[in-house]
């Protein structure tokens, strides 16, 4: 077994217990959007595409700090969470790309106890 089938097998381990939470499969945005969620403690009443874009990029911004490509500045007003760049990110084909954020989201939701 290499690397990729762990992870996979790991990834549709994710899959099936966000199906049994949530009642149906979530593709990766649905993912970010819950992560982003989390991340902000924001209720999902009346989000409108912008606010949905910027909750995928927070959940971005924070399933990548720990591996050091960004780090968290602070809150604004408004309670969003603001993260800076410091570290550039791997130029990776699509596949390669979608696997590693898959990584960063299972360490995620690993470190969250789900």
């Amino acid at each position: 077994m290499n690397m990729n089938d762990d992870l996979m097998q790991r990834w549709w381990s994710l899959e099936a217990k966000l199906v049994e939470r949530f009642g149906k499969k979530p593709d990766m945005e649905a993912i970010l959007f819950l992560i982003g969620i989390n991340e902000t403690g924001f209720t999902p009443s009346k989000i409108t595409k912008e606010q949905k874009q910027d909750l995928m990029h927070v959940a971005t911004c924070s399933l990548l700090t720990p591996s050091g490509y960004y780090i968290f500045e602070g809150r604004d007003e408004e309670g969003w969470p603001h993260y800076k760049q410091v570290k550039e990110l791997p130029n990776l084909a699509l596949p390669e790309q979608e696997n590693f954020l898959r990584d960063h989201i299972l360490l995620y939701f690993e470190q969250q106890g789900f």
